[in-house]
């Protein structure tokens, strides 16, 4: 037994290992979901969205979110500051975010946030994942395919609130408002627990974009999916330890596809 003990140590070291670099595998999303893509008059007007720094098909961890340093909404070509509209909740034990915001005319709302950076430790570098997602009020379709401006997104080319389950999704990532050409985008689909995955590389998918910066997704279950283009920052921001830290910045886009009944 005493020979077997060395073996058995190393079994456990790798076990740890590999169970750190699954954990790792999942995805930090910032989740932006409001509670209905469509709002109708059986809806009404009053619309919930919830911010949160999380895991989406794993269900958690959830990460602790700091007071973002902007949210807002653009309709109709205006841009409302909706700052002040923050309600601090705990999700998963963790500081997040809830809003409350009252449709007031049609068009397209898109929502946005600039979240304060986030240190991960585990991976030594600072996120910042600036999200958007796009509400159509009255079926009046008017501003979904213009870009917020933020330092890194996603411009739809197809229509986001009217996806069905299967529907081939197609977008630009955006830097500065130039495409990125072969941008890395990972999609993860939020998860509402009736999914195993089976093996982590299956919980958060890599896709590549073209030359162009264009991607394409297919979806093939109803649910929100989250789609996060990733640069590297061009400049290291001074992490909690006073050192440097590489930044990584992330353009998200969440969608709702629904199913074919």
């Amino acid at each position: 037994m005493p020979r077997l003990r060395p073996l058995a140590l190393r079994s456990a070291r790798v076990a740890l290992a590999v169970a750190a670099l699954a954990a790792l595998a999942h995805a930090h999303f910032l989740e932006l979901i409001p509670g209905h893509d469509l709002v109708t008059h059986d809806t009404g007007p009053d619309l919930a969205l919830s911010l949160t720094f999380t895991h989406p098909f794993a269900g958690g961890p959830t990460m602790a979110m700091e007071r973002p340093s902007a949210f807002g909404v653009i309709v109709g070509g205006r841009t409302v500051d909706l700052s002040e509209s923050l309600e601090s909740v705990r999700v998963g034990g963790q500081p997040a975010y809830r809003a409350r915001y009252q449709v007031a005319a049609p068009g397209d709302h898109v929502f946005y946030v600039e979240p304060a950076p986030y240190f991960e430790e585990a991976e030594g570098k600072a996120i910042v994942h600036y999200a958007k997602v796009i509400v159509n009020a009255y079926a009046l379709s008017d501003g979904w395919a213009q870009p917020v401006g933020l330092p890194v997104e996603i411009r739809p080319l197809a229509r986001p609130y009217d996806l069905w389950a299967g529907n081939l999704f197609r977008g630009v990532v955006l830097r500065d408002g130039a495409p990125v050409p072969f941008a890395e985008v990972e999609v993860e689909w939020r998860n509402d627990g009736s999914v195993d995955a089976g093996a982590f590389v299956f919980a958060t998918q890599a896709i590549r974009a073209d030359a162009n910066g264009t991607f394409a997704y297919a979806m093939p279950r109803a649910g929100w999916w989250g789609f996060a283009a990733l640069v590297d920052g061009e400049e290291p921001m001074t992490g909690p330890d006073g050192q440097p830290w590489d930044v990584e910045l992330g353009g998200l886009l969440w969608l709702h596809a629904r199913a074919v009944e």
